[in-house]
């Protein structure tokens, strides 16, 4: 059950588990605050940690605030656009041919039918992307999965706005953000190695932290690159 503490305009979305500590967090991008507190925490007691905390949460969200974000994507010649977290310019060609993407040394090289707007571009570049992840994350997870000694059901590509993915322990499953496609590969591995410990851990309790620890040793450093880089600027 969660239940919301509010701290003038601030929503703190509270939620008992089973955990030692009680775990505060400031989400990107746009600041949406979380607090995880033991079972047995009143809420008075969670609302006084979270008021000691409140110059700190007000930290957080400042830094979200003045994050570098992209400004919308018109998918015209020569506009930027991340890979793997290196830039490319876009080129674009119209011609009467099978739409389509391919990467060139510096550029990415979209080809759209004469006339195509801006919803049709985008849809095509998209659609080229999730091929990628679905090129790139397979192999990721059958690392892992030996590494981890776990077996992923399946995995889903999904456009999230508030989280980078998530995993349904029950089922097996793990979901990614369609976004990943644009950051350092390296990043899109810890996420990966993030949700698949879920299926050893579901919580995000101390066992999940010794875990990360022991297997992904560097997960402190990739979390904070991945929360540093620029922001999309699209409102899903």
């Amino acid at each position: 059950m969660t239940e919301t503490i509010t701290l003038g305009e601030i929503a703190i979305e509270v939620t008992r588990k089973p955990v030692r500590n009680v775990h505060l967090s400031v989400h990107p991008p746009d600041g949406r605050v979380t607090l995880v507190a033991p079972s047995e925490t009143r809420l008075e007691v969670a609302r006084a940690y979270a008021i000691a905390k409140l110059g700190w949460i007000r930290d957080q969200q400042a830094k979200l605030e003045n994050q570098a974000r992209e400004t919308p994507r018109l998918f015209v010649e020569r506009e930027s656009h991340y890979l793997w977290g290196r830039r490319y310019l876009l080129s674009v060609e119209e011609r009467k041919a099978r739409p389509g993407v391919k990467l060139d040394h510096k550029r990415i090289i979209l080809t759209v039918r004469p006339g195509a707007d801006l919803v049709k571009r985008a849809e095509i570049m998209r659609a080229w992307q999730r091929q990628l992840l679905h090129e790139a994350v397979p192999p990721v997870i059958d690392k892992w999965e030996r590494k981890l000694g776990v077996s992923v059901a399946g995995y889903f590509l999904q456009r999230m706005k508030t989280k980078w993915g998530s995993c349904n322990p029950s089922a097996g499953h793990i979901r990614l953000n369609t976004e990943l496609v644009r950051k350092p590969k390296d990043l899109l591995e810890y996420i990966v190695v993030h949700e698949m410990l879920h299926l050893i851990e579901p919580t995000h309790n101390e066992r999940f932290i010794a875990l990360l620890n022991e297997h992904y040793p560097v997960w402190r450093e990739a979390r904070n690159e991945l929360n540093e880089l620029p922001l999309g600027a699209e409102n899903w």
